[in-house]
């Protein structure tokens, strides 16, 4: 991956050049511990997404693998697990699954909800990616609850 997708129009860009595409191989599982919601993401190697537009500063955990990773404030890096960090508001990420990959999220969830489509309203920033038909790149993410489908 190029450090050029940190820019939100070449993220766009990369999502249109990808619709057609298998969706990604992956499987996310969710948890809700008192007070939160865990999501926890699984990538085949190989795999390539988008993230949504992160509303709210979380942790995540790179709990297995290694991937590389390109967003507007990290620029392009590479995380290997066992790796924390955090996302900040704005935050939209190309990832690309070095390895057979888990990564983890966790997210406030005062009021113990358990319905994955509000939470996600909640901590996600609405986004109409202008090279796709309207709700294309959102409806997928919210049915799918994984990143956009990519490249495996």
């Amino acid at each position: 991956m190029t450090a050029e997708l940190t820019k939100p129009a070449a993220i766009d860009e990369f999502e249109a050049a990808m619709v057609g595409h298998p969706p990604m191989d992956s499987q996310v599982f969710n948890h809700f511990p008192p007070g939160l919601y865990v999501r926890e993401c699984h990538f085949a190697a190989g795999t390539l997404g988008t993230s949504v537009i992160h509303n709210v500063t979380h942790p995540f955990f790179l709990a297995r693998g290694s991937v590389e990773v390109i967003s507007e404030n990290e620029g392009p890096v590479t995380y290997t697990a066992p790796h924390f960090g955090f996302t900040l508001p704005g935050t939209r990420r190309v990832l690309h699954a070095l390895t057979d990959t888990v990564w983890i999220t966790t997210h406030a969830n005062p009021d113990d909800g358990q319905d994955v489509e509000a939470i996600v309203r909640r901590v996600t920033q609405p986004h109409t990616n202008p090279l796709l038909p309207p709700d294309t790149v959102e409806a997928w993410k919210l049915n799918n609850s994984t990143p956009f489908p990519l490249l495996p």
